[in-house]
């Protein structure tokens, strides 16, 4: 099952290397994984997706906490959450996909960023499943690039992850 845990550590170098060296040894797997800083500039949000059942999770998350550079985390997919991913996608423009692909790109609310004489690049916010669909729904031979930055995600309501 895939899990978003949002991270809030010490903007310090090699922090990000300590999380990722975690995972890494203990033969976890980070699907996406989005760090900046916060709002206070000595410290960043990461937010990482991974897959495991509840007992890999909790075992994922008491070994977070021992890191030092760690301050707080929060399992987000354990109450209700705002998910999203940007993607960046270059596609052909030319004939015969020109029309269909501008047509596609309104139909899932993306924007066309860049228009160059035989491509388009794209951009689109959403949650996975629709950045999936989005690429599923292209010929996948006018697709020449996907950027995606990792799925973000912030609690609902109250809920909130804070120093």
């Amino acid at each position: 099952m895939q899990r978003l845990i949002s991270i809030l550590l010490e903007n310090e170098p090699g922090a990000l290397a300590r999380v990722a060296g975690l995972f890494s040894a203990r033969g976890y797997n980070i699907e996406s994984l989005s760090v900046a800083p916060t709002e206070d500039p000595t410290m960043s949000r990461l937010t990482l997706a991974t897959n495991g059942d509840d007992a890999v999770i909790e075992q994922i998350t008491k070994q977070l906490h021992k890191l030092i550079d760690v301050i707080r985390l929060v399992d987000l997919t354990d109450g209700r959450y705002v998910e999203r991913e940007l993607m960046l996608i270059k596609v052909r423009a030319s004939e015969p996909w020109r029309d269909g692909v501008r047509h596609l790109a309104e139909i899932f609310r993306g924007r066309i960023l860049d228009v160059a004489g035989s491509s388009f690049v794209i951009e689109l916010t959403g949650s996975r499943q629709k950045l999936d669909a989005f690429i599923d729904a292209l010929d996948e031979r006018c697709i020449l690039e996907v950027v995606r930055s990792g799925a973000m995600g912030v609690g609902r309501g109250d809920r909130s992850l804070r120093a």
